[in-house]
């Protein structure tokens, strides 16, 4: 059963949309609109209210690893994965050497291999929806069922079509889209309007569920 419920917008993104950013450079220009620096307030609510807790997770397209980090601080023990180098090299800054149950790794989640077991949770903001063809969407959902435990968890923030066109933001996809893609992979349990924190870019909010 998927449920909708609309958020109210703050403000608007400020960057272009990018169909195919190079990513490293991004970091090194300092170019980041979409690293806001704090936890993505709509996972923070999924923990805080018990319906995601501490268990083994993956962070595909981690950043700088925020949300990677604010989760293992409250005993998930996490694995973050970025295919910027420099990102990746941020991330571990941040780390500094705490005793955390936290690490990171440059990848290409699409066709890099991941070498530890499967995970129970994994989260990605605005990652999934930087592909523009269908096959790749797939793709992704394939790889993140790949990942996943049965019965593993993934809660996806995607950048929507509601809201009409823009010319900012990040890249629209549309409700029917997120299905097709992921629909085949694993089972959809909750595909909810939301917006993206601080920009307030209309947004998808998908919980997934690797099939038993």
């Amino acid at each position: 059963m998927y449920s909708r419920w609309l958020l109210e917008p703050v403000e608007r993104y400020t960057w272009r949309i990018m169909a195919h950013p190079i990513w490293n450079e991004s970091y090194a220009s300092g170019d980041l609109p979409w690293d806001t620096g704090e936890p993505e307030p709509l996972l923070v609510d999924y923990v805080r209210s018990g319906r995601i807790r501490p268990m083994r997770t993956l962070e595909v397209g981690a950043g700088t690893g925020t949300n990677s980090l604010w989760l293992a601080e409250r005993g998930f023990d996490v694995l973050g994965v970025d295919l910027a180098p420099l990102a990746v090299e941020r991330a571990m800054a941040k780390l500094d050497g705490r005793d955390l149950p936290c690490r990171f790794r440059t990848l290409d989640f699409l066709v890099g291999r991941l070498t530890e077991d499967s995970f129970d949770f994994l989260f990605d903001r605005g990652c999934f929806h930087v592909f523009d063809e269908p096959e790749e969407r797939a793709r992704f959902a394939a790889r993140v069922a790949e990942a996943l435990a049965p019965g593993g968890l993934w809660l996806s923030l995607i950048g929507s079509t509601e809201g009409g066109p823009r010319e900012v933001g990040p890249p629209q996809r549309s409700a029917r889209e997120v299905v097709q893609a992921i629909e085949p992979a694993l089972e959809i349990m909750e595909l909810r309007s939301a917006e993206f924190h601080v920009h307030g870019a209309k947004a998808w909010l998908c919980l997934s569920c690797r099939r038993v």
